[in-house]
């Protein structure tokens, strides 16, 4: 890509050379067949030998729901698993590199940028990123300068994109704005996956004329599209008809209806050309009515015979058009003179910032995502606070005596669980950003280690330890527990370790779903059998020994134990009674009743359980990082 440069026009407009892409004997399938499937179920094809070019200018890939669109933009830009794939793209006569997904821009179907963020702000993200770090600080600022210019952004660049609670810029902004991201890079070939998804007709068409203006200035814009209106179809230099995975039309977009005409098919004159291309597709055109009513007397399946047979139709008179001979040649040229380099199935992510450079970035703006979202950051905070008065209200200035030991017990159980349940929240960060992170870890900006510290330590610090804190100062004393500031520190620092230790549980079961319902059903069950085994709803001595071992999994137990040995401990709850009256197995001593619970409040008996709950945070987070680095990253 080296070889692509960029020449300025004394108007101050940029003339980009586009790459040409050139794809020859294309073939994908996936397999159907399950892990528990006995009978052996043929691959399905999904793309069947797609071969053409596509050349600087707007290059538009259509057809009707299934027809293999997607799939067909994601091979070309290299983000297709290269199981089940077979032929070759060429860039310029030169195979993919490995990295190309990072060299080229990608544009997904939905919005994958940061919402809290101003368009500025996510321009200046990817610019900090992507750009190598030989350019400087003040060239990169240039460039998001210029790009918000370009795409006519100067009126809403210091506005946020806009959340569901956030109130942000409209939808073609929010196009545009995914648009700018990819274009920072200067990329050889823009690729854009249905760019009109969600957007009014005029919106939709002003984003398709930003589109041509770019590709008339030389830059290679290859796109999937449904059912555009006429003046988008009018902007399209070449076009690329697909039917069940199979070409039907690869040449001039303006072409293309004399085309249709000259094997039969003839579009009525105030027709939508796009309209009728999906209904010859379909095989339901007017231009079709002789085949289409005889097919009405009959079945279903002579209804799919007729539809078949005109795909096939359609196949074989584009094999054999002017269009193909003329494709045909010109790949074989292509080839001719290829490059002689080893084509390279793999799919490699380079980056051109070091992992200090991602992990500032990165961090800086997960922090600011979470301060300018209140639902995460403040409701949180407010919610513990009004949990810790809630319960240091009814167990408020607990007494020396065996309702105080009850009360005691139950508060601190209360406290635990409470911890653990918080936690829950735990479970949308990684869902949430889901299809962020993959299209941005997939081009290139950060690395997953850089990635995986910024969440963590973001909602660590903000979302588990302000939190902790706040309860614990709030509650303790509220409480009336034993006050001394060794205990206290103690308390604070053990309930901060089970809300990490949950933390992480909660990450490592919902780092590889895409439901927060979901994880949040399998974190509730695995609560529900963690509180059992917390040594307060169950007696943990009588315990069968076949079942026994399952206390070895309770983050509550090891919470409950630590801060049941550093309350109970030194406490004397018969105040007041005749010694020789009280009825024998009754615990007087905090030690007696420590016994009786089964904890050891030993020295080590204490620091044990923040051992293993360390282990177990950890062991949950070293899982997290495994989902998330085997994660599927290509369709």
């Amino acid at each position: 890509m080296s070889h692509i440069q960029m020449e300025t026009r004394s108007n101050g407009a940029s003339k980009q050379h586009g790459a040409t892409v050139s794809f020859h004997q294309i073939h994908y399938k996936v397999s159907q067949g399950g892990c528990f499937c006995r009978k052996k179920v043929p691959d399905k094809e999904i793309l069947i030998d797609l071969n053409g070019i596509m050349k600087p200018g707007l290059n538009a890939i259509m057809g009707a729901t299934g027809s293999g669109k997607s799939s067909f933009l994601d091979v070309l830009a290299a983000r297709k698993d290269p199981c089940g794939l077979s032929g070759e793209v060429l860039i310029d006569g030169a195979p993919q590199p490995p990295n190309f997904k990072c060299l080229s821009g990608y544009v997904v179907q939905d919005d994958v940028v940061m919402g809290t963020l101003t368009v500025r702000e996510n321009f200046t993200f990817s610019a900090a990123l992507r750009l190598p770090t030989s350019v400087s600080a003040s060239d990169k600022e240039q460039k998001v300068n210029r790009v918000i210019q370009e795409l006519g952004l100067s009126r809403v660049a210091d506005s946020k994109v806009g959340t569901q609670l956030i109130r942000g810029i409209s939808g073609g902004e929010r196009k545009r704005t995914n648009i700018g991201m990819e274009l920072i890079i200067d990329p050889p070939v823009l690729f854009l996956d249905e760019p009109t998804t969600g957007l009014d007709a005029s919106t939709a068409n002003s984003v398709l004329l930003l589109l041509k203006r770019m590709g008339n200035h030389g830059r290679t814009i290859i796109l999937s599209i449904h059912q555009p209106r006429y003046s988008i179809y009018r902007l399209f230099d070449s076009l690329t008809l697909l039917v069940t995975g199979k070409q039907v039309y690869h040449g001039p977009a303006q072409s293309a209806l004399e085309y249709f005409s000259d094997i039969g098919y003839t579009c009525e004159p105030h027709n939508n050309p796009a309209d009728f291309f999906l209904d010859v597709i379909n095989g339901d055109a007017t231009a079709a009515a002789a085949i289409s009513s005889s097919v009405d007397k009959e079945d279903s399946d002579s209804v799919s015979k007729s539809r078949q047979s005109i795909e096939d139709k359609l196949v074989e008179e584009y094999r054999s058009c002017s269009y193909a001979r003329e494709t045909r040649a010109e790949l074989e040229s292509i080839v001719q003179g290829k490059q002689r380099t080893p084509a390279s199935r793999s799919r490699t992510i380079t980056y051109n910032t070091g992992f200090l450079t991602q992990f500032r970035w990165v961090l800086k703006r997960t922090f600011r995502n979470l301060l300018l979202n209140p639902q995460t950051s403040v409701a949180q905070i407010a919610v513990t606070l009004f949990l810790a008065l809630i319960v240091g209200a009814i167990f408020f200035d607990v007494q020396e005596d065996q309702s105080g030991m009850q009360n005691r017990i139950g508060a601190l159980f209360f406290i635990i669980i409470n911890q653990c349940f918080s936690s829950l929240s735990a479970a949308e960060l990684f869902i949430s950003e889901r299809k962020l992170f993959i299209h941005e870890y997939t081009s290139g900006y950060y690395r997953l280690s850089v990635y995986f510290l910024s969440k963590l330590l973001s909602d660590i610090l903000t979302l588990r330890t302000l939190p902790a804190i706040v309860f614990s100062c709030v509650a303790y004393f509220l409480i009336g527990l034993k006050p001394t500031p060794e205990a206290f520190f103690f308390f604070m620092f053990t309930v901060m370790l089970v809300a990490y230790t949950a933390t992480s549980m909660a990450l490592a079961i919902s780092a590889d779903q895409t439901v927060v319902a979901i994880a949040n059903i399998f974190m509730t069950i695995a609560f529900v059998f963690m509180m059992i085994f917390a040594g307060l709803l169950v007696n943990l001595p009588s315990i069968s020994s076949w079942l026994a071992w399952l206390k070895y999994l309770s983050i509550p137990r090891y919470g409950l134990s630590a801060l049941q040995a550093n309350e109970f401990t030194g406490l004397y709850f018969c105040h007041g009674r005749n010694e020789s009256l009280i009825p024998p197995g009754l615990a007087c001593t905090g030690e007696q009743f420590l016994e009786q619970q089964g904890v050891d409040f030993s020295t080590w008996g204490l620091w044990q359980n923040h051992l293993a709950l360390g282990v177990m945070t950890i062991s949950f987070l070293t899982i997290t990082y495994l989902k998330l680095f085997f994660i599927k990253k290509f369709s």
